[in-house]
């Protein structure tokens, strides 16, 4: 399986499309100003305890208080208030947590207010971005991630990935962290990290030492809310999660991207510097590569398969609903079969849909009835293959005795919603629109008035969906030499797919933005 990863680049957010095979399975999006991501860790203040519903609500510097609920505070929690009262007061003996007594563990079934207190500082990570009117979700099981493994303090257990099958090899990794990995803190090894040698996994442990001695640094004399430690950005992230033997290729848009890209992996990964690339093209890069297209035809109340079948995808405040219908699909002699057919050609496309949707929560899917008992189990057999690669924890029970499919799917940040239906910005919905030779001469006008201005004018084109932009190329190339002729300029027009049919921009070339007039 072949996985790329596109990185289109603006000055305030930047979007990462992950192809496998061809097809989009994960789409995100990151805002230049976002201080409060999944996995950043914080000294926070408990601002509220709420016994009734066994949480509190903690202030980290966001508008919204954070949540967290007792069970996500850890057994270790005693340990991590010890340690942020240590830091605050720079009270630390010895490297690291060499010196360190670990705490009891707390009770599991306790209550909040039991272990904390108003106004109490502590240590917690990001679990979950907030979602509808909730804040972000908090834990105080503090963790920090690299490729090959995971770090967790106050803990010594050694925890070898599932995903790693081979006995020797869970064997060997198991001994080798055990003596090589610091006293009080826990380990959990990374499928990545199979078949790794002691060397590359020690001087990973190294880094991680680091980073855990800035967040106790900067603990030190904190007396108020302050972020301690950032996750990586979304970019770097999963290049460090998937990027393996069959990534073969990461395109950016920006130079500094790209740089950023290249430095990444030659620390991490040298081997694979050669697949990142630096798109220099003038269209889009997601319309090059035919993102755009796959966007608009995979978002929305109905998603299609190539064989006609298609997906209705509902959501309410509780679950989310797939039904599964066999649409024009030619219906074979054994319906039984065909109904097989249909059924594993939409589980495929609802692990897609999941993944690229970031649907989380509890999801049911009504596949089309089948009496086999062995059809059944195949579903399901093949349903769990389908969601391997779905980083999200996620849990599949077998079909019920009327054909539904119950996906419990982890829920870390809001479901990505996308609207691609498009409202025409001029009749504003009415179905009516101006003429387009009356458009064509808007654009003249606003370009013609740009070009009077003279030298103070930065070199710019015109940006416009490719309907529009066949009809002025055909219709334009006189007017363009006319201000070619008058103002030594030649005003490029270039088609974007991702606009409304009459939308059009004038752009500045070098920075990238909008020109207003």
């Amino acid at each position: 399986m072949e996985k790329e990863l596109l990185i289109d680049y603006s000055n305030d957010k930047s979007e990462l499309a992950l192809i496998e095979n061809k097809k989009l399975v994960e789409l995100h999006t990151e805002s230049a100003h976002n201080d409060f991501a999944v996995g950043d860790i914080f000294l926070g203040r408990v601002k509220k305890l709420m016994p009734g519903m066994n949480a509190a609500f903690v202030d980290i510097g966001h508008k919204k208080d954070a949540f967290v609920h007792y069970t996500d505070l850890g057994p270790t929690l005693k340990s991590v208030i010890r340690f942020t009262k240590g830091g605050i007061n720079n009270s630390k003996k010895g490297k690291l947590l060499e010196n360190f007594v670990i705490e009891p563990d707390i009770d599991k079934n306790g209550k909040i207010t039991d272990v904390l207190t108003k106004k109490q500082l502590l240590l917690v990570q990001i679990q979950k971005e907030p979602i509808s009117t909730k804040g972000h979700r908090l834990t105080s099981e503090v963790t920090i991630p690299g490729r090959h493994l995971v770090m967790a303090p106050f803990t010594n257990v050694v925890a070898i990935s599932k995903k790693i099958k081979d006995a020797d090899e869970r064997i060997r990794l198991t001994n080798l962290i055990e003596s090589i990995k610091p006293k009080n803190f826990g380990i959990i090894v990374r499928t990545a990290a199979e078949g790794k040698m002691v060397a590359e996994l020690h001087q990973e442990i190294s880094e991680l030492e680091e980073k855990w001695e800035k967040i106790y640094k900067a603990l030190h004399k904190a007396d108020k809310p302050k972020k301690l430690h950032s996750e990586l950005d979304k970019m770097s992230s999963i290049i460090r999660d998937l990027l393996g033997e069959n990534f073969s290729k990461i395109v950016v848009n920006d130079k500094d991207v790209y740089e950023q890209a290249r430095t990444y992996i030659s620390r991490i990964a040298p081997e694979k510097l050669k697949i990142v690339d630096l798109y220099k093209g003038d269209k889009p890069i997601f319309d090059v590569y035919g993102v755009t297209k796959q966007i608009k035809s995979s978002f929305g109340k109905t998603a299609t398969m190539s064989s006609g079948a298609y997906l209705v995808i509902e959501h309410t405040e509780a679950m989310h609903v797939v039904d599964v219908n066999s649409g024009n699909k030619s219906i074979r002699n054994n319906q039984e079969d065909s109904s097989l057919a249909v059924n594993l050609e939409s589980a495929q496309e609802v692990a897609r849909q999941l993944r690229l949707r970031d649907i989380g929560g509890i999801i049911i899917v009504d596949f089309i009835d089948m009496k086999s008992v062995d059809n059944r189990k195949e579903l399901q057999r093949q349903m769990k293959e389908f969601m391997k690669n779905d980083r999200a924890q996620h849990t599949i029970l077998p079909l019920s005795k009327f054909g539904l499919m119950q996906i419990t799917r982890q829920r870390v940040k809001p479901q990505l919603v996308i609207n691609t239906q498009e409202k025409c910005p001029s009749c504003n919905g009415t179905g009516k629109i101006d003429a387009s030779i009356a458009l064509a001469d808007q654009i003249q006008s606003n370009v013609t008035q740009l070009l009077e201005h003279g030298s103070g004018v930065p070199d710019f084109y015109i940006e416009l969906h490719p309907y529009l932009a066949a009809f002025l190329t055909s219709n334009f190339w006189k007017i363009q030499r006319g201000w070619y002729m008058k103002y030594k300029r030649w005003i490029s027009i270039r088609p974007n797919e991702s606009f409304p049919l009459v939308e059009y921009k004038i752009m500045d070339k070098v920075k990238q933005e909008k020109l207003e007039f």
